[in-house]
């Protein structure tokens, strides 16, 4: 990799390293709905998984734009979350405990996302690409969105794990 010299540099340097992230989410993101045993969590992740999609297609539009290429960047930080991710997949608990720790692994996904995003949302309205950072707003409020979801089903669920503790 070149040494990064300017802010622009950095946001295409951001975005194409977002680009990663997605790519990988849409290949981990159906292995967590199997994985979901409440048909709630389940839904979500195939949700998201459509939206995911949406920022991959909002990524290469901008990208477009600035005449880059998404590719050439892996994103290690999603890397290891899915490789976290995938352990609670195989994880020998109770349904209901392995729908907290699904939870668990996909709000951190989302936390990482929500920082990648408002990073890149700020450095493009810093640089005067209005038509970008409204795409990387919406996707911003997406990611918030579904970090809200899951922080609501987390709490009926973690109800539930702490019934099944309580007898």
């Amino acid at each position: 990799m070149s040494k990064i010299t300017t802010l622009q540099e950095l946001y295409i340097e951001q975005l194409k390293d977002l680009y990663s992230a997605e790519t990988q989410l849409i290949k981990a993101l159906p292995e967590m709905a199997k994985a979901a045993h409440a048909r709630e969590l389940k839904n979500g992740f195939e949700h998201h998984l459509e939206q995911t999609r949406e920022h991959v297609q909002r990524l290469e539009q901008i990208l477009e734009e600035l005449a880059e290429k998404p590719t050439g960047i892996k994103c290690e930080a999603m890397a290891g979350l899915i490789k976290e991710g995938k352990k609670t997949i195989h994880e020998n608990a109770s349904p209901e405990v392995k729908d907290a720790t699904l939870i668990a692994a996909a709000q951190r996904v989302e936390h990482y996302e929500i920082a990648g995003y408002g990073c890149v949302r700020t450095y493009a309205s810093i640089l005067g690409d209005d038509e970008a950072s409204d795409l990387l707003q919406t996707t911003l409020d997406e990611e918030a969105d579904t970090d809200k979801k899951l922080t609501s089903l987390a709490e009926k669920l973690n109800i539930k794990v702490e019934a099944l503790f309580a007898k």
